[in-house]
């Protein structure tokens, strides 16, 4: 990598994990600077304003993240009870990107800023868009294979299923704890056996 992509990608990483914790409206790019010891020069030269390198940590540093956590596991499964099952359960205690005190990337910024800036809603809801296809795409090859009942509505399925896990992620950084996380699979897997 050449020292103009190393700056540029860690201005990136920095600001998402500022992001992270306290939120975007509340991290500045002044705050930034000083965590990456990158002149405003230098991050100008990479981004024209602080919306910008926003939505490039949404594209660049979050769907990636949620791609291979989230979607990728999903890609192709013959087995999707098991493998969403899998994948919620990997993703809420096994992937070090998601930090419990922080909750979900996605979800926070969703939360965050899509009342407030209508780029930003594009962005996210192009990969919380992605995160629900790819619960369908399972179900329904389930369904294609009689590994999930015929009567399973895939639509109304997959929405219960991000929106399960976005409201758990809500209560562990609540509460700073997975505690509720173990919880919430028992009952999960109790959804998910009543779609066989």
């Amino acid at each position: 990598m050449s020292k103009s992509t190393d700056t540029r990608a860690n201005i990136l990483n920095k600001a998402f994990d500022l992001i992270y914790v306290s939120g975007y409206q509340a991290t500045s790019i002044d705050e930034i600077l000083a965590t990456t010891n990158v002149s405003k020069g230098a991050f100008y030269y990479h981004f024209s304003s602080k919306e910008q390198m926003g939505l490039a940590v949404i594209n660049e540093i979050i769907y990636p993240e949620i791609y291979q956590s989230f979607i990728g596991p999903l890609k192709g499964t013959d087995k999707p009870i098991k493998d969403i099952y899998k994948m919620i359960r990997n993703i809420l205690f096994d992937v070090p990107f998601f930090k419990v005190e922080n909750g979900c990337p996605l979800a926070n910024l969703i939360q965050e800023m899509c009342p407030l800036n209508l780029d930003f809603c594009i962005a996210l809801d192009g990969i919380s868009g992605m995160c629900i296809e790819a619960l369908k795409e399972a179900l329904k090859q389930g369904k294609k294979t009689g590994k999930i009942r015929s009567g399973t509505n895939v639509d109304e399925a997959a929405y219960f299923i991000l929106s399960g896990y976005w409201g758990v992620r809500i209560l562990g950084k609540l509460h700073a704890s997975p505690d509720c996380y173990a919880t919430y699979l028992e009952e999960f897997k109790r959804y998910l056996k009543s779609l066989l």
